[in-house]
């Protein structure tokens, strides 16, 4: 059989089982044919789109009927989708408060819409939600663990004093900065940001800064909140001290703001819209015999399918969004346009991330322990699959395909903005095995981190208001609990939000756990033994967790291995 070349040519189903091969190891003519009339197919097939201006683009399709029949769900998964978003509130028992549009009256009424659905977590958030150790705690640890910083100096915008500021101890806060001990979460992104109008009524959302402190106990707590940017007499700053209700409804309004920050930046624009653009141009660009392709499609898994239906159904000019979130209307393209401005690669490497933000050593800090593991053992993984096709960075430099997969991904997916730091072409074999280790993370494991526990934290309102319709006080001792009832989202706002938040975290049955592969890709020797140390690393690290969490009261499950799913696929 020397010098018959197999190569199959009729399908595309059928490359899966074709030789892995770089294109310039791709010498036979046939081959060669074979790879250019693939990807001018898929050139037509999955075409670049301008959804909105200075945010990712996306793949142009009218409706999920348009999308190729690859990158579909599949008949499981769009039947249990579809019904778990028609009967979302029906499932939560909500459906006759769906169209109520009057205020809560009382926090009984609340208890009982949210009672209709407990997890275990969320049974702990309404127990807890009104404590300062937790409300700091979910900066660490909650669905939006990405803007915490160790903070060396008070913002000059943020004039707290020592005398505000209640600090265990006889030490000051300059000696605290200087240690290393205070914290701090700024929402400037949010600021000059156009609040939605929801039932006719005016809503408010804030730009807070909030500023933590960790105690000699290891424990986070919040010092300070001031809810503008401006600082003024009509924008006091809250301290721990003040009334009940004052300092409260301060930590009411972060949390809103939180939401909205969390929604558009940290989960929509940094995991699905970024997993879409890796997705079109891996489709447009590496075809199916290529090493990277083979290692990569796995994780765009259902996600072409869910952010068009994102798109149309969630933050449309008629969306969920519009409807009922503070952000909706304008805000939102205005919140991902700002993500775009400040964005970095580095801030989508965790250990970069990690060590800009100054928290290498802060304690309790559950999604960095796990995602740095994490990160490393699928950088390992990594490693070992492109080193065995890239013998030098010489090779990484005359593919192609590689070097036209990472050229579209900074022009349609970062704007072709050099500060961001994302390469425009690889030079190195390192430097391609931390971006494609970054493309898996950010596909799985920080989409999990991010979307997984939405329902947990957001199913009792007063944690995670989508919306607030009073604004803030200016002056302290005015507040009461009839000031949070009027001040809270209206009640068909509310379990919307519990809906949609329910429908976001809710795995389909054909879920497919990080590191899985039901599609055999590569057949090789080396890779395939690296696929199965790829999976033993993963299994080691799900019984850690499983451990450490055995010891927690509060266990953090969203980076478990067995839970985080290969692709953005919800």
């Amino acid at each position: 059989m020397q010098g018959v070349y197999f190569y199959p040519v009729l399908s595309r189903v059928h490359w899966r089982a074709a030789p892995t091969l770089v294109v310039y190891k791709d010498t036979h003519p046939l081959g060669r044919y074979s790879r250019q009339k693939e990807l001018k197919e898929r050139e037509e097939d999955y075409q670049w789109h301008v959804y909105a201006q200075g945010i990712p683009h996306c793949m142009k399709a009218a409706n999920t009927e348009s999308l190729p029949l690859e990158v579909h769900f599949s008949f499981t998964k769009n039947t249990e989708f579809l019904f778990t978003a028609k009967q979302g509130l029906t499932e939560l028992k909500l459906s006759v408060q769906g169209g109520v549009t009057e205020k809560w009256t009382d926090m009984d009424s609340i208890y009982r819409a949210f009672s209709s659905k407990i997890t275990d977590i969320s049974d702990y958030v309404q127990k807890h939600w009104k404590e300062d150790e937790f409300f700091a705690y979910q900066f660490l640890n909650g669905v939006n663990p990405m803007l915490i910083q160790r903070c060396s100096v008070i913002p000059k915008n943020f004039p707290v004093t020592d005398c505000m500021a209640f600090l265990h101890g006889q030490r000051s806060l300059k000696e605290e900065l200087k240690n290393g001990n205070i914290y701090l979460c700024d929402y400037k992104l949010l600021d000059g940001v156009e609040a939605n109008t929801i039932n006719k009524k005016k809503q408010y959302l804030m730009a807070p800064l909030i500023l933590l402190y960790k105690t000699p106990d290891d424990k986070l707590m919040p010092v300070a909140i001031q809810l503008k940017q401006t600082p003024g007499k009509d924008n006091p700053i809250f301290l721990p001290t003040d009334s009940e209700y004052d300092w409260l409804m301060a930590k009411l309004f972060v949390r809103s703001a939180d939401f909205q920050f969390h929604q558009l930046s940290v989960h929509l624009l940094r995991t699905h819209l970024l997993a879409e653009v890796f997705a079109v141009s891996l489709l447009r660009n590496v075809p199916m015999v290529h090493p990277l392709y083979k290692l990569l499609i796995p994780h765009t898994r259902y996600t072409l399918q869910i952010n068009l239906m994102a798109r149309n159904l969630l933050i449309s000019k008629d969306g969920v969004f519009a409807k009922y979130a503070a952000c909706g209307g304008e805000g939102v393209s205005t919140i991902l346009r700002k993500t775009m401005e400040s964005m970095t690669y580095s801030s989508l490497c965790i250990p970069d991330d990690i060590a800009e933000r100054g928290l290498k050593d802060v304690p309790n800090y559950y999604y960095r322990d796990d995602g740095l593991q994490l990160w490393d053992i699928i950088h390992k993984f990594v490693h070992g699959i492109l080193s065995y096709y890239y013998k030098s960075d010489a090779d990484v430099k005359k593919d192609s395909e590689l070097q036209k997969w990472i050229s579209d991904i900074f022009v349609h997916g970062f704007l072709s903005n050099k500060k961001t730091g994302i390469p425009q072409g690889f030079t190195t074999v390192a430097a391609l095995v931390k971006f494609v280790t970054m493309v898996i993370f950010t596909c799985s494991v920080q989409h999990s981190a991010v979307n997984a526990g939405q329902f947990d934290y957001g199913a009792w309102m007063p944690n995670t208001p989508v919306s607030l319709q009073l604004p803030p006080p200016t002056t302290k001792g005015t507040t009461s609990e009839a000031t949070m009832l009027e001040t809270f989202p209206d009640v068909n706002v509310t379990v919307q939000g519990m809906s949609i938040m329910h429908l976001l975290s809710t795995q389909s049955s054909d879920f497919v756990p990080l590191g899985q592969y039901p599609d055999e890709h590569f057949f090789e020797e080396i890779p395939c033994k690296l696929i199965k140390r790829f999976q033993g690393d993963l299994e080691i690290q799900s019984v850690t967790i499983k451990v450490r969490n055995e010891l927690l009261d509060f266990p953090y499950t969203y980076m478990q291995p067995t839970v985080v799913e290969n692709s953005v696929a919800i």
